[in-house]
């Protein structure tokens, strides 16, 4: 479903967006992008399971590899830091994606090649245990130049175990 009424979304009078098609490709490709092609996405375990506008949500399982604490069986906070400059990326990614909403998939992720984390906090909250986490985020500013984002991460009952702010190089 593609909605209209995203913040960075470009003027009715400039070119119509992509076709559901077009849109379909574009999805499938960033998810390829995020899951197969980034290598360290792809040993994190990470799944694309939202590209919403407005809130993009990556989820992954805990594994043996991801402990931090061995004796308390908690995550990692280079993991926990890594997922959180990943789902800002992909929040990043995805508002380029809805401001050139009339590029095709490959004019669009094309794009992406120029996004870099130039500022990352992470705060950590609790204790990142459990079988799965979620991490969500959102733009906070798109710019010509520099966008930024605050990112959480969730355990599987759904509590903040960390959040994040970042800025992002754009072009």
């Amino acid at each position: 479903m593609r909605l209209n009424s995203f913040p960075f979304a470009m003027s009715p009078h400039h070119q119509p967006r992509r076709t559901d098609t077009q849109e379909n490709e574009y999805q499938r490709l960033l998810r390829e992008v995020f899951e197969e092609r980034i290598c360290f996405n792809k040993l994190l375990g990470l799944q694309v399971l939202s590209l919403q506008h407005d809130a993009p949500r990556l989820g992954f399982a805990m594994r043996r590899e991801l402990i931090g604490s061995y004796s308390h069986g908690r995550l990692h906070g280079g993991v926990i830091s890594a997922v959180l400059d990943t789902i800002g990326g992909l929040a990043v990614t995805v508002a380029i994606g809805e401001k050139f909403n009339n590029e095709s998939a490959e004019q669009v992720v094309h794009r992406f090649a120029r996004i870099g984390t130039i500022d990352l906090r992470v705060d950590y909250l609790r204790p990142g245990v459990g079988d799965r986490f979620e991490a969500t985020a959102q733009v906070t500013r798109l710019g010509g130049r520099i966008a930024s984002t605050q990112m959480s991460l969730l355990d599987q009952e759904g509590l903040v175990i960390a959040t994040g702010a970042a800025a992002y190089v754009v072009s």
